[in-house]
């Protein structure tokens, strides 16, 4: 019996494809993709691991280069470059993970790691960027952060989720 290799001209095409639009989609949004009270609307994107593993690499590369290019247009500290790339990496890891927990066929239970990951790592990393003397303020930091994701994946992410189910892309991306 053959092995399917790992990495396939249609999974780097896919992890590509989804890192060029997280990318896109986050500038193209810039008032809403950084800051203390954000809404990353290509977060959406980070619900696609429960199609396809590749998935996982899309959103992280994503998130990499939309926090490196914010760096370097200045509405981001270097910092995040490796906070907000690990806080998604680790959502998206838990999302295909968490992938079988469904209600109504929808994922839902994958929404979770994206708001939990980013609320907590972005979080914290604000807290310490922006008001180092004041730790107490993480909770506030933390929970805007998870109200952007929950909105950006509990809305959005499941609609997007829905609408590929529904036009039966779910297995081509797999």
């Amino acid at each position: 019996m053959q092995k399917h290799p790992l990495v396939t001209t249609r999974s780097l095409t896919l992890a590509a494809m989804l890192a060029a639009v997280y990318t896109v989609v986050s500038f193209a949004l810039l008032p809403l993709s950084f800051g203390i009270v954000q809404v990353r609307v290509a977060e959406a994107l980070t619900l696609l691991p429960v199609f396809s593993p590749a998935a996982i690499w899309g959103v992280t590369v994503g998130c990499l280069l939309t926090n490196l290019i914010g760096v370097a247009t200045g509405a981001v500290l270097p910092m995040d470059i490796f906070v907000g790339t690990a806080a998604t990496l680790l959502a998206a890891l838990f999302t295909r993970k968490l992938r079988g927990f469904t209600w109504r066929g929808l994922p839902v239970v994958s929404v979770l790691p994206p708001v939990v990951f980013n609320g907590i790592f972005v979080g914290a990393e604000l807290t310490w960027m922006f008001t180092p003397d004041t730790p107490a303020l993480f909770w506030m930091n933390a929970a805007s952060v998870a109200v952007g994701e929950l909105a950006a994946c509990g809305v959005l992410g499941l609609a997007l989720v829905w609408c590929i189910q529904r036009a039966g892309l779910g297995r081509a991306m797999a």
